[in-house]
């Protein structure tokens, strides 16, 4: 009987040419043992300074993305000009995150405002935890606004003719307040050699 077997792996290279042998030979030793990579999600990528080097050069192209744990990774400049990498929530995590949350204010239309109010707390600060990066503040108060306007939106389906306009939905929040995004992963700094 077979297993199928999931690994995510990020390998750095410093030369393409190193990258090369090693995924060769990776896929020697894989066979080896009746496993293979996954041809639509191992791919060589340049990656790096360089990589954001190359692309501020005039006709240079935008440096390549990848996706891992449920962040896409990204080439960029910090504000005083050095490199860094950031991360985003991947679109793909932030829809079906956003999905689920629709789902449950649909099943749970008909509880009570204060435990709808706690159980999307819980869910926001469950995203928090995992998805507060320094990098990702935009994606987390897109999420946060999203889930606002979610919950608005299904109190309005249970009013019958009594519209919940944005004036007395603050004044409901107000009442029944949701977490605000916050960073809760800030940077870890490794003491200098």
């Amino acid at each position: 009987m077979r297993f199928p077997c999931v690994t995510h792996l990020i390998l750095c290279f410093q030369f393409r040419g190193d990258a090369e042998r090693v995924l060769d030979v990776l896929t020697k030793r894989f066979a080896k043992y009746g496993l293979k990579l996954h041809p639509e999600k191992t791919r060589l990528i340049e990656f790096g300074r360089q990589a954001l080097a190359k692309s501020e050069q005039p006709g240079g192209r935008k440096p390549a993305t990848f996706d891992f744990l449920g962040f896409t990774h990204i080439c960029k400049r910090s504000r005083k000009g050095k490199f860094m990498i950031q991360v985003r929530t991947m679109r793909k995590r932030l829809r079906r995150s956003l999905t689920k949350v629709r789902a449950w204010c649909r099943l749970h239309l008909h509880d009570p405002v204060e435990e709808q109010q706690q159980a999307l707390n819980r869910k926001l600060q469950g995203h928090y935890q995992y998805y507060g990066r320094p990098t990702n503040y935009r994606s987390l108060w897109e999420f946060y606004r999203t889930v606002r306007r979610t919950w608005k939106y299904w109190l309005n389906r249970r009013t019958r003719g009594h519209y919940l306009n944005w004036t007395a939905f603050g004044h409901l929040l107000e009442r029944y307040p949701l977490f605000l995004p916050r960073i809760t992963r800030s940077w870890v700094l490794l003491p200098a050699r």
